[in-house]
């Protein structure tokens, strides 16, 4: 079975916020200084709603047989629609197993919103049977189907009131957790023109996300003790092996239980 494990980092959509709100002749900084204040007028945070994010990265772990990769889809100058055609693609090609941290209530809402700016082709992730008969009882929008499996909203039995964040019960089972940024500082490094230190955080978060799946995979029974220590073991060795630093950082930072 090909597993894709993903997760997106986002900004505020700018451009969007400049017609939806008539904030025309402002810089860009004005504009989401002005976002986030009626944000917090409105709902009392600075998070903003679903529509006005800007996807700026999407990092993925694929495993395919015995094949096991980690990294950020396109590269540093990508725009948004090349990085929403990427992840569709990849459904096309393996029809993988989604996994996620809260992908259903962020990520992929996102993503469904941002689609549409676009002529993308999505074929295969919106299947419900019309396509593939197989899709109509397990397909990747319903909510207790697997082929997407938003972990957080798997082990908190669907009650939102026992979800939690995902470094929390990664740092819980030993692995890295969050390494120095978290997704309140996109929006800052992204000023800084440090698109680089987004994509390796966000590829950070899939590496917790997939270690937290394998531990769930061990619990119910679809790999064994030893399955999920070569598993665990595997993606030590392709860390290790690895030239980039927040991934050798990230084994380094690894305990093991």
């Amino acid at each position: 079975m090909n597993v894709l494990v993903f997760d997106i980092e986002t900004i505020p959509d700018i451009d969007g916020a400049r017609r939806l709100y008539d904030l025309h002749g402002l810089s860009d900084e004005d504009v989401a200084r002005a976002v986030f204040h009626l944000r917090r007028q409105q709902a009392g945070t600075d998070f903003l709603r679903h529509h006005l994010h800007r996807i700026v990265a999407i990092s993925a772990v694929l495993t395919s047989g015995d094949r096991f990769k980690v990294w950020s889809l396109g590269d540093e100058d990508s725009t948004e629609q090349d990085l929403l055609q990427r992840f569709f693609d990849g459904i096309e090609r393996y029809t993988p197993r989604l996994v996620s941290w809260n992908g259903s209530g962020f990520d992929l809402p996102v993503i469904h919103y941002r689609s549409l700016l676009y002529p993308l082709n999505a074929e295969r992730y919106w299947d419900t049977g019309q396509h593939d008969n197989q899709f109509r009882y397990n397909n990747y929008l319903s909510r207790y189907h697997e082929r997407h499996t938003d972990l957080m909203d798997v082990l908190a039995a669907y009650q939102p009131r026992a979800a939690i964040r995902l470094d929390e019960i990664a740092t819980i089972c030993g692995f890295p957790g969050k390494m120095g940024m978290d997704g309140s500082k996109v929006w800052e490094t992204w000023l800084n023109g440090d698109i680089k230190a987004i994509r390796d955080y966000c590829e950070t978060d899939v590496l917790n996300t997939y270690l937290v799946y394998l531990n769930w995979e061990r619990n119910r029974g679809n790999i064994d003790q030893q399955q999920y220590q070569q598993q665990c073991g595997k993606v030590r060795e392709a860390l290790q092996s690895s030239a980039k630093d927040h991934l050798l950082e990230f084994e380094k930072s690894w305990v093991e239980l």
